[in-house]
């Protein structure tokens, strides 16, 4: 791992966003669907999710869910995502993106 890779790794999650908001619109897009491809074995597994016709996924990305209105368990803290961006909420699909949740002081 290159002191890049492991310096990213140990920044908190607003110190992250910071870094990627510098990033091209390509690499934002690309980055967005690496996420959802990871997602699909966390929220699209998930107690909350399954059954609620909800067909979008990486929540703590893109924020609450229409759709799912009732938390019956949670995958968050197993996601990959969760270590890889130093997320610190659960529950993205009821309660509203990373992003969200750290600018409202959650």
């Amino acid at each position: 791992m290159s002191d890049l890779e492991e310096n990213f790794k140990s920044l908190p999650f607003e110190e992250k966003i910071k870094i990627m908001d510098s990033m091209t619109e390509k690499q934002k897009k690309d980055g967005i669907e690496q996420v959802k491809y990871i997602c699909k074995n966390y929220c699209g597994k998930c107690p909350s999710y399954e059954g609620t016709g909800e067909t979008n996924l990486a929540f703590c990305s893109i924020g609450k869910s229409s759709l799912i209105k009732e938390e019956k368990g949670c995958l968050c803290d197993q996601c990959p995502i969760t270590r890889q961006m130093s997320l610190r909420w659960v529950n993205y699909c009821t309660q509203g993106s990373a992003l969200e949740l750290s600018k409202a002081g959650k």
